[in-house]
C-alpha cells in the first residue's frame, strides 16, 4: 500500500506537470496535493492495494465517504476535479487504459436563493423618505431608479446625466467589463428622478446622484442612507440596496414576464444566472398557496 506521505513516481510526476506544463501556482498544486493525500489515506483504510486497479464503484464510495464528513458540494467537486486531472494524466503515460471516473457526475452546486424583497415591502422602502428634505428626495429618487431598472448599485453610482434619455424613459448603463445596454424605467421612477434632478447642485461631477460634498455618491454612503429608511420602515437589516435588484426580477417573473426578457434588463450573459430569479418566484408562489388555500 501507498504511504500518502511517500509519493511514488507518477504522484511526483504529476505535481511536477502541474507546476511546470501547466503552470498552476503553488497553492493550487498544494490544493491537488491534499486532496490526492486525502483519497490515498482512504484507500489505505479500504485496503485497496493499487489505486491503478480502482473501480467506479470505489469511486463513488470514496465520494459518498466525503458527503459524510459534511462537506460542501463545492468542496466535494473540487476533490473530484482532482482525481479526475490525476487519472486522465495517468491514461495519457499510458499507466492505465481508462479512467474510473469517465461516468462519475460531479454534484449539483447548492443554490443559495437570493434575499428578495415582497411588493408591500418595497412599497414600505419607497414611501420611507421625506422628499421635502433634499437629501432624502435623492434618496427616494436611487431607491425608485434601482426597483424600477434591477440595475447593480455600481451601475446606479455610475450613472451620468448624459446617459439618461428624459424623452424615451430610458438609460444608457454599462455594466460588468464595460458592457453597454438599454434599461427603461417606468412613470414613477421618472418623477421622482426629474424631482431630484430639478434641485440637483451644480457640480463639475458628470455623475447623476451626488453626496451632500457635491462629489459623486458612493455604494457604501446609499449603504448607509438605506439603513435609516429600513430602520425607519420597520423591515428587515438583511436587506440591502442589492436587494431591490432581486426583487425586480422576481416581482417582473411574478407578473408573467418571460426569462430572456428579463435577462437582457439584468444584464447577464448567462441566462443560467437570471434562472435563480424563477425559484424564488416558484417558492413565492408555493408560500401563497400555502397560506391562502383552503386547503394549502
Amino acid at each position: 500500500m501507498l504511504n500518502p506521505t511517500n509519493e511514488d513516481s507518477d504522484l511526483r510526476s504529476f505535481f511536477n506537470y502541474l507546476f511546470v506544463e501547466k503552470g498552476l501556482s503553488k497553492n493550487t498544486v498544494e490544493a491537488y496535493r491534499n486532496d490526492l493525500n486525502e483519497y490515498l489515506k482512504w484507500i489505505n483504510l479500504q485496503q485497496i492495494s493499487d489505486y491503478k486497479l480502482i473501480t467506479e464503484p470505489q469511486i463513488n464510495d470514496f465520494i459518498a465517504s466525503l458527503f459524510k464528513k459534511n462537506l460542501k458540494s463545492t468542496s466535494v467537486n473540487r476533490k473530484i476535479s482532482s482525481l479526475k486531472a490525476f487519472y486522465l494524466f495517468l491514461v495519457r503515460k499510458k499507466k492505465i487504459q481508462t479512467t474510473p471516473l469517465s461516468e462519475i457526475v460531479t454534484p449539483k452546486k447548492e443554490q443559495h436563493l437570493p434575499i428578495s424583497m415582497s411588493e408591500d415591502e418595497v412599497e414600505k422602502l419607497l414611501s420611507s423618505p421625506d422628499t421635502s428634505i433634499h437629501i432624502e428626495n435623492r434618496d427616494k429618487a436611487m431607491i425608485e431608479m434601482l426597483y424600477a431598472t434591477g440595475m447593480r448599485i455600481s451601475e446606479l453610482v455610475n450613472l451620468k446625466i448624459t446617459d439618461i434619455d428624459n424623452e424615451r424613459s430610458v438609460l444608457k448603463v454599462f455594466g460588468k467589463g464595460s458592457k453597454e445596454r438599454l434599461v427603461p424605467f417606468g412613470e414613477k421612477a421618472s418623477d421622482s428622478l426629474n424631482s431630484y434632478l430639478s434641485e440637483r447642485k451644480k457640480s463639475l461631477s458628470k455623475e447623476v446622484f451626488l453626496s451632500n460634498r457635491g462629489t459623486k455618491m458612493t455604494r457604501s454612503g446609499f449603504w448607509q442612507r438605506i439603513k435609516i429608511y429600513l430602520s425607519r420602515s420597520g423591515l428587515k437589516n438583511s436587506i440591502s440596496p442589492h436587494t431591490l435588484r432581486h426583487a425586480f426580477a422576481t416581482h417582473l417573473l411574478n407578473r408573467g414576464a418571460d426569462l430572456r426578457s428579463v435577462q437582457l434588463l439584468l444584464g447577464h450573459s448567462d441566462l443560467s444566472t437570471t434562472q435563480i430569479y424563477t425559484h424564488i418566484a416558484k417558492h413565492r408562489l408555493g408560500e401563497v398557496l400555502k397560506k391562502h388555500h383552503p386547503r394549502g
